[in-house]
């Protein structure tokens, strides 16, 4: 689980915009719920979540999220800390977040993140 948290990471958040979708279809479950603070399902399913990593990184001009601690797994959870780092409206930001996610078989099935907001 410590290689999916870290191909979440690295395809998804930090890797080609034109590949997102084909990312998620790799990394997640068909049946994938996200949930981001105060949006609870906010994603179901592949495309929903690479149409919403999408937007957050068109967002956030050259975002690059960086591991700072774990993966920390735990049964079928995975916990992890990060750093993102990018520009937003011209101005660099740097934000810090929480993912925890839970596997089902070889690809994960729910995502819950708390994270600072690097537009505010």
């Amino acid at each position: 689980m410590d290689t999916l948290y870290r191909r979440w990471l690295d395809e998804l958040w930090n890797g080609e915009l034109a590949t997102l979708e084909r990312a998620a279809e790799a990394l997640v479950t068909d049946d994938f719920v996200g949930h981001w603070p105060r949006q609870p399902g906010l994603a179901h399913g592949p495309a929903q979540l690479a149409a919403i990593v999408r937007q957050g990184r068109e967002m956030i001009e050259g975002s690059e999220f960086e591991l700072t601690v774990g993966p920390v797994v735990h049964g079928d959870l995975v916990a992890a800390r990060w750093v993102g780092r990018g520009r937003y409206e011209g101005r660099p930001v740097t934000f810090h977040g929480h993912d925890l996610l839970r596997v089902d078989g070889d690809r994960f099935a729910e995502y819950w993140v708390i994270a600072e907001d690097p537009t505010a």
